[in-house]
């Protein structure tokens, strides 16, 4: 399987030091990046090509996978879904609009095309999936973060968002891709409360899920990414192993 990947930032860079030692049966190829630095950086690591344009890569990969922010998906996704190409789009949060999600939906079933959302920075996504038609009636999102990780200096603890998880990604769409990906999975907007906090070093996600088939809470305590610390870490190993998965003939918990 030949790979492109769009944006070339910190998860593109622990995506590409992972797959590109130890799987042979996928070759991560073509980077494209607004900062075409960031492109040839990654590119020359993997062995691959920067592109300028990303016509570039398109007669020459199987799959895109997006790293770069919901207004990159919004612009690039439909190009590539037209071409029958498949996607793993990073910035879920760009799904939370209807109309684009109904238009690139439809997009990818004239064309053949998948569209890959990883689980990213939670877990217990393959409950929430399995519950969300079942009698789910509730199901809420708190978030944690540094201060740090939002650019911010406090010394209490303070609510910086309270709401519906579209409205979250609108007004943090680098931050909050988790509220979309859970939304998504249950098929209803969630409802999502962020707190920004001096006491957590790590980006901490609790969801509680709560219905007829009873009642489920996890706890994510993310290491952020060394380099973003916008990002954590397992949103980058949930897309590794997405990647994994396209090779393998058994399938477990998903």
């Amino acid at each position: 399987m030949k790979v492109g990947i769009i944006g070339c930032g910190a998860i593109a860079n622990i995506i590409a030091s992972k797959i590109v030692p130890e799987e042979s049966e996928i070759e991560i190829k073509y980077f494209f990046d607004k900062d075409i630095e960031r492109a040839e950086n990654l590119a020359s690591f993997a062995g691959g090509v920067a592109v300028l344009n990303l016509d570039d890569m398109l007669n020459d990969v199987d799959l895109v996978l997006e790293c770069a922010s919901p207004d990159s998906v919004k612009l690039l996704a439909p190009k590539i879904l037209e071409k029958g190409i498949s996607m793993i789009i990073m910035s879920v949060g760009a799904m939370m609009d209807k109309a684009f999600y109904t238009k690139i939906s439809k997009l990818a079933k004239e064309n053949n095309a998948h569209i890959h959302l990883p689980s990213g920075a939670i877990v217990g996504l393959d409950g929430i999936n399995a519950v969300a038609d079942f009698g789910l009636k509730e199901i809420t999102l708190v978030t944690r973060k540094s201060p740090k990780s939002l650019g911010k200096s406090i010394d209490s603890e303070e609510i910086l968002f309270e709401g519906k998880a579209s409205e979250a990604v609108k007004e943090f769409p680098l931050n909050i891709n988790v509220a979309a990906t859970i939304s998504l999975a249950c098929n209803r907007d969630i409802d999502v409360k962020i707190i920004v906090d001096p006491k957590v070093d790590r980006n901490v996600h609790e969801i509680t899920a709560k219905g007829d088939f009873g009642e489920f809470k996890t706890i994510t305590m993310n290491h952020p990414c060394a380099v973003n610390p916008k990002t954590s870490m397992l949103a980058a190993i949930s897309a590794i192993k997405l990647l994994k998965t396209f090779n393998e003939t058994i399938f477990v918990g998903l």
